[in-house]
């Protein structure tokens, strides 16, 4: 059974626990952002990275493990680099390995068998319906929608296809020979925004100051060569290398992802993320889903008070008000109230299946 079906299983078992991240550490400290500038030019998706677009937009930081700090630095070099215009959003990442191979060739086959690059996108950064791809050394795509994570006892829509998906694929050296020593391997990707007609996500192209939720990973076997070809070795987990770290070994996780602020400015100006009024409120409430979760995996029910949880008080100046939880069902909503720059104030929730609002709770 594969990861990913391992923890749909689970959680179809136990349905109210977070049992991927019961009593587990903190985020690692600081989320990575990029700012993905418009593109007066669209790449060529060839897989080579030479256009001009790509030239003129930066790298991503390079990837680490995904546990975060304290772990090996990854053995090979992992970044990324983003562009849109008003058809797509592209994205380019650059895999240093010195034995480049592949062996699944099928659409939407589990690509993560062998080697491979991931993309996670989280439009309304709600924490629920977001998309994922993986692509291989072939170039051969796996994308599915997760409509809540695993953690939540989503099951992910895998007949679910990016419309108009480009994918393609350069190798530095030769796939699937043991015999040379390759330097790596490069990726480009075309998502077209219609393709992300997901009920929550209104299709157009971003808005300039829009921010996402995103990230990226890396799937690395350790593998011996043996008969001219390559062998996993046994025993061995895969490695997993990340944009941003989610503190453990589940990259299903959101709120953890980095953050991605869409600019119409042209690559190569100057710029950076904008502050989030509501930064602080969604931390504390992604907190709050997380202690609610190891609360009732050790209790068997849900908290009924902030007190119960003994959380941190939040950040001075973060929230106006509250939390304040409300039983619902099986379930719960904590909500708290933001005031804006304008001095107007906001409700921001979230529910025991880690979906975050910013505005009133909603009831489905």
């Amino acid at each position: 059974m594969n990861r990913f079906l391992l923890l749909a299983a689970i959680a179809a078992i136990f349905p109210f626990a977070d049992l991927a991240t019961a009593g587990e550490p903190p985020p690692p400290a600081g989320r990575p952002a990029y700012v993905c500038h418009r593109t007066a030019k669209p790449p060529r998706i060839d897989g080579r990275l030479d256009d001009k677009a790509w030239s003129d937009a930066p790298w991503t930081s390079e990837f680490r493990d995904i546990e975060g700090a304290g772990k090996p630095v990854p053995r090979f070099r992992t970044h990324a680099k983003m562009v849109w215009d008003d058809q797509c959003l592209y994205i380019a990442a650059e895999l240093e390995e010195p034995h480049v191979w592949a062996t699944l060739t099928k659409r939407d086959e589990i690509i993560f068998r062998d080697n491979d690059f991931e993309v996670f996108l989280d439009p309304n950064r709600d924490n629920i319906e977001y998309a994922e791809l993986e692509v291989n050394a072939f170039g051969t795509p796996w994308d599915l929608l997760l409509p809540i994570p695993y953690r939540d006892g989503g099951n992910p829509m895998d007949a679910w296809d990016i419309a108009g998906l480009k994918v393609a694929t350069a190798i530095q050296g030769t796939v699937n020979d043991s015999k040379d020593a390759d330097k790596g391997w490069t990726v480009e990707i075309a998502i077209p925004w219609t393709a992300l007609a997901i009920p929550r996500h209104t299709v157009k192209p971003p808005q300039d100051g829009d921010q996402w939720h995103v990230n990226f990973s890396r799937v690395e076997w350790q593998v011996n060569v043996k008969d001219g070809g390559y062998e996993k070795l046994p025993g061995k987990p895969e490695d997993n290398w990340v944009w941003s770290p989610t503190g453990v070994v589940n990259i299903h996780m959101p709120e953890r992802w980095g953050l991605v602020e869409f600019s119409k400015t042209p690559s190569g100006t100057p710029a950076a993320v904008h502050p989030d009024p509501f930064a602080g409120a969604r931390e504390l409430l992604n907190r709050i889903y997380h202690a609610q979760s190891a609360f009732f995996a050790a209790n068997g029910r849900w908290a009924k008070t902030p007190a119960e949880l003994a959380l941190a008080p939040p950040a001075a100046g973060t929230v106006a008000a509250g939390p304040e939880f409300k039983l619902e069902g099986a379930g719960w909503t904590a909500t708290v109230e933001v005031v804006l720059p304008d001095g107007s104030r906001k409700a921001a929730s979230i529910r025991n299946d880690s979906w975050l609002r910013i505005g009133e709770p909603e009831k489905k």
